[in-house]
């Protein structure tokens, strides 16, 4: 049986920006935004309007008025909440848009699942950390947070776009360290009721 490496490569590009829109929604539409306008991705006919410079200018004020709303305590807990179904429909989006080789019916399932829920899963355990954080640190230790993802999801976009082939293990790799800082913060954050019981 021969791999489809091609397939391989869109669906590590998909998974890669799903991830990236779990930690931000915003950067890995503005990576494929600043990839194509300076000449180093084609788009798909229907997503040319990625690449111009009004969609990179409103890209990175959006980017910029994410990365203030994420660095006011309490406030970046609120917009976790809407940010998490907005992630899911961005890993969707970015998913099926890398995976347009395959038939309709598998292009949106695979999005569905493996770009939306995987996108859904790194914010839903963002949230979680950054609320333990709130709850732990009132709310100082946000910002390291912040900035882990913003990192996170800027390498993880570039990473998906010049190797794809390796995001694969990248991402395993992101979520088994995510699961593990939540279920770390959930049992710390647990501890001091049960001493005080």
């Amino acid at each position: 049986m021969d791999i489809d490496w091609s397939l391989v490569e869109s669906i590590g590009i998909g998974l890669g920006l799903g991830v990236a829109a779990g930690f931000r929604v915003v950067v890995p539409f503005l990576v494929l935004s600043a990839a194509a306008l300076f000449g180093h991705l084609p788009l798909a006919e229907n997503m040319q309007w990625l690449g111009t410079n009004t969609a990179l200018l409103g890209l990175s004020i959006a980017l910029v008025v994410e990365i203030l709303v994420y660095s006011i305590p309490g406030l970046d807990n609120v917009i976790d909440t809407v940010a998490l179904p907005m992630a899911a429909i961005a890993g969707t989006v970015l998913m099926a848009l890398a995976a347009n080789q395959l038939d309709p019916f598998a292009r949106w399932s695979l999005a569905i699942v493996a770009g939306g829920g995987t996108a859904a899963a790194v914010k839903g355990l963002n949230g979680f950390s950054r609320l333990v954080s709130t709850v732990t640190t009132g709310g100082f230790g946000n910002f390291l947070i912040a900035i882990a993802e913003l990192l996170g999801a800027l390498l993880l976009s570039v990473l998906s776009l010049v190797a794809p082939a390796i995001v694969f293990l990248v991402v395993l790799v992101l979520l088994a360290v995510l699961v593990w800082f939540a279920v770390r913060a959930f049992s710390r954050s647990k501890q001091p009721m049960s001493e005080a019981e």
